[in-house]
């Protein structure tokens, strides 16, 4: 387990400056990032409880408030093009001090999705909404 969260992190910083995904709401900021579950080692997939696929996608979401890590309430939704709903469901994963939020989606060939992920701290809750495309691992 304790090599999951650094896993999660590097996925999160692993990104391109340019596609840093982080939404800021005051001092809360909502990092989150998206990508093919086939992905992870599967000692990592099975410790953390996802599948491993080419078509089962995860979003990672961390939430800090004033630069700490924060429990938070998470939900959202992923829709494809044709406007196929699915709703994301959102576990907590805790180690140490670090707090993740972990959903896991399919997917069926190379498309955009779009998210919609609200995010509730408090009486303070926010909306999140963008688009990733993925691709099946082949």
């Amino acid at each position: 387990m304790r090599r999951i969260i650094p896993f999660l992190i590097a996925l999160c910083l692993a990104l391109p400056a340019a596609a840093e995904r982080k939404q800021s709401f005051g001092d809360l900021d909502v990092h989150y990032s998206v990508f093919n579950s086939s992905f992870i080692q599967p000692d990592i997939a099975s410790a953390a409880g996802l599948v491993r696929s080419k078509t089962q996608g995860v979003i990672n979401i961390a939430v800090l408030k004033a630069g700490k890590p924060s429990t938070a309430v998470v939900g959202g939704e992923v829709k494809d093009l044709l406007g196929k709903s699915t709703a994301l469901t959102f576990r907590q994963v805790t180690e140490g001090e670090a707090i993740y939020y972990l959903a896991q989606f399919p997917f069926k060939t190379r498309e955009m999705l779009s998210f919609t992920l609200n995010v509730r701290q408090g009486d303070d809750a926010h909306r999140i909404t963008f688009n990733q495309e993925m691709f099946p691992d082949d």
